[in-house]
């Protein structure tokens, strides 16, 4: 704190110099509760986890898109099949290749058995990669 007294005026003079001492506790009070705050404001579970040496995945080029509408009715990409017919239509469009991911969209009428039907008749086509799409909130 500074203080100029000077006893020769009656008023005092102006001190145009920045006392900085109460700024830098201020700073070095909020310094030390952020410094403990901020550990205690990440969540941290202590997991070991294993090592993976799997390789990552690409994207197909064009997803094999396959809905089922809220009538029960299937589409395989654009075109609409029939339930029989389905097994037919998946071999035709992939090759006949069992291990391409099928994109497996439906409804949000489509009753949950309708669903599981429609996997059971994905799975007995051979098709055992089955991916569900949904949207993101």
């Amino acid at each position: 704190m500074s203080v100029k007294l000077d006893h020769g005026a009656e008023d005092l003079a102006e001190n145009h110099e920045i006392n900085v001492t109460p700024f830098i506790d201020v700073m070095l009070v909020l310094l030390i509760i952020f410094m403990v705050a901020a550990p205690l404001a990440t969540v941290d579970v202590p997991v070991d986890l294993p090592v993976s040496t799997a390789e990552r995945q690409p994207k197909p080029d064009a997803p094999l898109f396959l809905t089922l509408k809220s009538d029960l009715s299937f589409t395989l990409k654009d075109t609409p099949v029939g339930r029989e017919a389905l097994p037919k239509a998946l071999d035709e469009v992939t090759g006949g290749k069992k291990d391409e991911r099928i994109f497996l969209r439906a409804d949000k009428a489509v009753p949950y058995g309708e669903l599981m039907q429609a996997m059971n008749v994905l799975r007995s086509a051979g098709y055992l990669k089955v991916a569900l799409v949904g949207l993101e909130q």
